[in-house]
């Protein structure tokens, strides 16, 4: 092989190189983007997905929609729920009222891709197992969610019924 040969040579495998090591680069970083951040719209959906999964009257598919280690500040009780358990023995008891809610008024602050706060206003019709009477209970809430294993799970929800009504 001639010198002029062994140069070309050499310069067609640095090329490759240097263009395997701009493809993989690119690879890299293209797998290392962050998830877009959420809309406001898609933050106030997570209330309609909880608020549906109290229509199924199953309390462990409500108690899905939290993390493991949430926290339940209950608007009917007034005892602090910080474990599977407790939000499931709440919602037992609340899902004999036959909860149907809505929001009056919302605040949504996305603060980064993988955490949100909603808070605001919002009333439960609630009927009660007995006699069937029908009552509205409105109340203030703040729902704060995290993104966990790709999912959405509510890690801090707080509702009390307002104190003037």
């Amino acid at each position: 092989m001639t010198r002029k040969t062994r140069i070309r040579a050499a310069l067609v495998t640095a090329t490759a190189l240097v263009a395997a090591a701009t493809a993989l680069a690119g690879v890299s970083a293209a797998g290392s983007e962050k998830p877009a951040k959420p809309t406001k719209k898609q933050i106030a959906a997570l209330f309609d997905g909880w608020n549906a999964a109290l229509r199924t009257g199953d309390p462990e598919t409500v108690a899905d929609r939290y993390a493991k280690d949430a926290v339940l500040l209950p608007t009917l009780s007034n005892k602090v729920r910080t474990d599977r358990a407790g939000i499931v023995d709440y919602m037992e008891h609340f899902l004999q009222n036959k909860p149907v809610g809505k929001k009056i008024e919302t605040h949504i602050d996305v603060l980064d891709n993988n955490s949100a706060l909603d808070s605001g206003v919002y009333q439960f019709t609630l009927t009660d197992h007995d006699t069937g009477k029908k009552r509205v209970v409105e109340a203030r809430y703040t729902y704060e969610y995290e993104k966990r294993d790709g999912k959405w799970k509510i890690v801090n929800h707080h509702s009390s019924a307002m104190p003037e009504g």
